[in-house]
């Protein structure tokens, strides 16, 4: 990419299974090859040194989980038009793969993640930020189909997070977002409704790449 162009970095927060992923790869769709999404799921901290049971019982879900120095340190490399190598992490072991991933800035970055608001400095590198608002008990079942399905955890183990240190979490570090957030989306209802709200987002991407080519 060259340098000169600096990165639309659009900053997606919410709940656990508010639907950021999704909503990212929809918005991704407008231009695959010039819109990265970037996750913040891959900064949770490595827990290699300790035994399995015991990271299984560690809180995801408050900011000092993730490595925030590297998150916000890759950010800024990428802002500036500077490829990166992402660390890689494994929600099976709960632990860092010993493999990075390159990764080379685009004109549209999506930064997703539950936590990425509370960050001031990285509040400061995103051009445009969108919190996705949905009911807790809608959250509740999007996490444990995920959790169960995808990330080798028990229903009781997945249940027990949640209402241990997700939802805690969440009102402590997560809803105080919406302050924050640029726009505010409602995921309660239908994939349809949900369309009819990207528009405006996707407008604005089509803005960007438009003054890129």
């Amino acid at each position: 990419m060259d340098k000169s162009i600096t990165p639309f970095f659009i900053g997606i927060a919410g709940g656990t299974g508010c639907g950021k992923t999704y909503v990212a790869k929809e918005l991704q769709k407008a231009d695959p090859s010039k819109i990265l999404i970037f996750s913040h799921d891959n900064y949770y901290k490595d827990h290699s040194d300790i035994p399995l049971e015991e990271r299984k019982n560690l809180n995801y879900d408050e900011p000092k989980a993730l490595d925030e120095e590297l998150f916000f340190e890759q950010l800024s490399a990428l802002k500036r038009g500077e490829a990166i190598e992402m660390p890689q992490y494994d929600f099976s072991t709960h632990s860092r793969k010993p493999e990075t991933k390159h990764i080379e800035p685009l004109p549209v970055i999506i930064v997703e993640g539950i936590l990425i608001l509370t960050d001031p400095r990285v509040r400061d590198l995103l051009d445009l930020t969108i919190f996705i608002d949905v009911e807790p008990d809608i959250r509740l079942a999007r996490r444990l189909e995920r959790d169960v399905g995808t990330r080798d955890r028990t229903f009781e183990e997945s249940l027990n997070q949640y209402l241990t240190s997700a939802q805690p979490m969440h009102d402590k570090y997560v809803e105080p977002g919406k302050e924050e957030a640029d726009l505010i989306i409602n995921n309660n209802r239908s994939v349809e409704e949900l369309q009819d709200a990207l528009e405006t987002i996707r407008g604005r991407i089509e803005e960007v790449l438009g003054k890129c080519q």
